[in-house]
């Protein structure tokens, strides 16, 4: 018998044969079992020490569980009675959590949403999912016509007929096309797509179908095709080629392309893949891109996991403070496809920036280049290293001449679009010789008209403490414009985006969609039409074709989320309002309830944070099955989880926006910590001696940071593949949000982010996690702060996640641990053992 003392009780062991237990006494425990072979009066999760010994050992346990248990034996009795219907309730728990996640509930709700192909005079068609599948549809605004694209059913017997040519057990149903995307042909009789590497085409007079030939791009499936349709772009061997689309022939348009230092090369940090970043001149007959020069950028290195020898990845991967001779740089390029001569710019390599946040290509396009429609001009914004200053610049698409026409400094950091992967919003007038600037240069995000020849400003189109969110269209010629912007309505929540109509002299600003929703805007090249859906985080979309002066044209769909309610406990989040920490500036968030949520009853509260500066923890405010799974099956637990959009996020002012610029470990914290509290007093049924807070990326950057350095609130965390010193990411996060890195005497201007610095105030429960082949968040990161922990004697736990990447969240099994670990620890519930999640 070994047995000790412990602060709870008497720990102790024993075993019959080859049987094994571990037993754990304490004065709250009263839980008895049978004991044929292994024993237990307790156990600790916390405790797993077995060794064999003697039946003696067996007798001196009992008799210690007799001295400390604090009830007598019918207690005990009751205690077992009682502990399968709770076990029971707990699994139902789980179970209703799990119907819940996004996986579960995206397929429950139908026709939400509406993504315009346009071809011809503005119609489009598009694929909505319905109850059966998915459906195809044809839109004609000027005709007011809305019709499916063909009819399914006979287009599936007719393909199907065509594959029992091959296989006679092969079967098509109406709405489970082989394809999801297609292209009209001979004025829309017919139709072309792709399957299984063939071409097809199907008769839509006669519904028939053939299969044409090879598909011509099968092999080339991060391809760019021109505005034609003729030619497609590729990367090969670090340089740039094109194939022509209807005779398969291949160009070699570069010839001096090498490893790390490529034409079109998608290398940015974490970001890597063959998908070539360009834009197509109008007439598809030039090509803009880059050549990236990695040569004298230090690589970060990656462990694969497998059998035998591990095997090492590396790749380039600059750091805040790496010089500014061994960070990539972009030598910028036109190349004419014809020719297959490549023109340089008579410019100075750019950084690898962009104005808008994150990444150098938006929509599979390089972003900040714009041709004139006439493809002889390219205009290109320069963004300079520490992201205060952007410069406008004209360039000769044949001769490589450049001429600067605007720059603008805007500190900390200058911005052309305030959403993440936001389409930058500047637009040169060519013909007008005149752009349109986005700064926030007054403290909001507006648009401003330029001379282009002088750059000075001519008038400030938009005004006001609100912001714009996207130019939509440029009439030049009538010279107005339309644009999407938040905030503008008194009566409407600050965050919903609306279209608006406004004349270039800044005058006459128009609301054209007046529903109180969140508007999604999609464009006709022709700028005549709108698609616009509409929602709230609790009303389920609508989709419209508005014409150019915002009048409905067309309704289209009307989203149906009855099998959700039907079938699930999902129900929307609650929409609140609190102040932030200055006690003056009001901040929006959304509370998950559990469906058998009682006002009588205590509840732990859980924080679910993402603290930015890029985006906030609330998402969208549309209305969304797919965003917020988490939250909603955490709820279903028994928690009150909150998500707020804190100080220090985007889509507010510039001052709200860089409130703790400089200072990342500041994540918002303050923020939440308030608005929590105030949650508190207006709710007796939140329990502020149980507060949970999770995240992952910089979520679990903040997460971490919350039981450090509030160790007196937050109470338990989970942490996933924190960002916790930004001195080992990539350099163009680090350098826009927290600044340059320079020395100073307390180490540098990173000190006061590193979160491994900062472990001593952890008093908590804190489960840390990573991915071993993390190229966005590298492990080192998290394994800084393991160390700093173990430095310090604290206890923590760790989940580390072998061959994974950065997007592990929503994995099942780290799904069950998050769960098991607020269960655990704020709960004081044993989770269900290995609770199975299916995906």
């Amino acid at each position: 018998m070994i047995g000790r003392r412990h602060e709870d009780g008497l720990q102790a062991w024993g075993g019959v044969g080859s049987g094994h237990t571990i037993l754990y006494v304490t004065p709250r425990t009263t839980l008895l079992t049978d004991l044929p072979v292994s024993m237990s009066i307790a156990f600790s999760s916390r405790c797993i020490l077995c060794t064999e010994r003697s039946w003696a050992a067996v007798a001196v346990v009992l008799l210690a569980g007799m001295l400390f248990c604090a009830g007598p034996a019918h207690a005990q009795s009751e205690s077992d009675t009682a502990e399968p219907g709770a076990a029971s309730d707990l699994v139902q728990a789980y179970e209703r959590a799990e119907s819940l996640l996004s996986w579960n509930t995206q397929d429950k709700v139908y026709r939400t949403s509406v993504q315009p192909h346009w071809f011809g005079d503005d119609q489009f068609w598009y694929r909505v999912q319905v109850e059966e599948g998915h459906e195809f549809l044809r839109v004609h605004p000027s005709q007011e016509m809305r019709a499916p694209a063909f009819d399914h059913e006979q287009l599936a017997a007719a393909i199907e007929a065509v594959l029992q040519e091959e296989d006679e057990e092969a079967a098509v149903t109406p709405y489970d096309l082989p394809f999801s995307t297609f292209a009209y042909a001979d004025d829309q009789t017919a139709i072309t797509f792709t399957h299984n590497d063939s071409a097809w085409r199907c008769d839509l007079d006669a519904y028939t179908c053939e299969i044409t030939g090879d598909d011509p791009n099968a092999d080339l499936p991060t391809s760019i095709e021109s505005p034609n349709g003729e030619r497609a772009a590729y990367i090969k061997d670090h340089n740039l080629w094109m194939r022509n689309l209807e005779t398969g022939e291949d160009v070699q348009l570069t010839t001096n392309g090498k490893k790390h230092y490529g034409y079109a090369t998608d290398s940015q940090g974490w970001r890597r893949s063959d998908m070539p970043i360009l834009k197509w001149s109008p007439n598809s007959e030039q090509i803009a891109t880059y050549r990236l020069d990695e040569r004298d950028t230090k690589l970060m290195p990656l462990i694969r996991t497998t059998e035998g020898r591990p095997e090492l990845d590396t790749w380039p991967y600059a750091l805040p403070g790496d010089p500014d001779d061994e960070v990539p740089m972009l030598e910028r390029v036109v190349i004419d496809v014809e020719a297959a001569e490549v023109t340089f710019l008579d410019m100075e390599p750019d950084h690898q920036r962009t104005s808008s946040c994150c990444g150098l290509s938006r929509n599979q396009e390089l972003a900040d280049v714009e041709w004139s429609a006439n493809s002889e001009t390219l205009a290109l914004v320069s963004t300079s290293r520490d992201y205060n200053t952007a410069t406008l610049r004209l360039a000769d698409a044949t001769t490589g001449e450049v001429r600067t026409v605007y720059s603008e400094s805007d500190a900390p950091f200058f911005e052309s679009n305030l959403q993440s992967r936001g389409v930058p919003n500047w637009r040169v007038l060519h013909d007008q010789e005149q752009f349109i600037w986005f700064t926030k240069k007054d403290g909001w995000g507006h648009l401003y008209l330029h001379d282009l020849n002088t750059g000075e400003e001519i008038t400030q189109i938009t005004e006001g403490d609100w912001n714009v969110m996207d130019v939509l269209d440029v009439d030049a010629e009538n010279e107005t414009l339309l644009f999407s912007a938040a905030g503008r309505e008194a009566d409407r929540d600050v965050y919903h985006t609306h279209l608006y109509r406004a004349n270039l002299d800044g005058s006459n600003i128009e609301l054209l969609s007046p529903e109180p929703a969140d508007h999604t805007l999609d464009m006709a090249p022709s700028g005549n039409y709108v698609v616009d859906t509409y929602s709230t985080y609790d009303t389920p979309p609508q989709s419209v074709v508005r014409n150019a002066d915002g009048e409905v044209v067309l309704p289209i769909e009307e989203a149906d989320a009855s099998a959700l309610t039907d079938s699930t406990a999902w129900q929307a989040p609650e929409h609140f309002t609190a102040l932030a920490r200055d006690g003056e500036t009001e901040l929006h968030g959304y509370l998950y309830k559990p469906s058998n949520f009682d006002p009588e009853q205590s509840y732990p509260i859980i924080n679910s944070i993402y603290p930015g500066p890029q985006t906030g923890s609330m998402g969208t405010r549309s209305f969304s099955t797919s965003r917020r799974g988490q939250a909603h099956a955490l709820a279903e637990l028994g928690f009150i989880v909150v998500q707020v959009d804190a100080m220090g996020t985007p889509l507010r002012s510039k001052d709200f926006h860089t409130a703790w610029y400089g200072d990342m470990a500041d994540n918002g914290l303050p923020d939440q910590r308030a608005v929590m509290e105030q949650l508190a007093e207006r709710h007796d049924w939140i329990d502020l001696d149980r507060v949970g807070i999770y995240g992952h990326s910089g979520g679990g950057f903040a997460t971490a940071a919350a039981l450090f350095d509030h160790p007196d609130f937050f109470h338990v965390g989970v942490s996933g593949a924190g960002n916790h010193d930004n001195r080992s990411y990539t350099y163009y996060w680090g350098e826009k949000y927290q600044g340059l890195l320079r020395d100073t005497e307390e180490g540098d201007t990173y000190t006061n982010q590193a979160n491994q610095l900062r472990v001593e105030g952890l008093e908590g429960e804190l489960m840390l996690s990573y991915g071993t082949l993390d190229d966005n968040v590298h492990p080192n990161m998290t394994q800084l702060v393991i160390d700093a922990l173990i430095e310090h004697n604290k206890d923590f736990d760790l989940l580390v996640m072998p061959n994974r990447d950065h997007g592990y969240a929503n994995e099942p099994y780290v799904l069950r641990r998050t769960w098991d670990y607020f269960v655990e620890h704020l709960l004081d519930e044993t989770p269900p053992t290995e609770y199975d999640i299916e995906r």
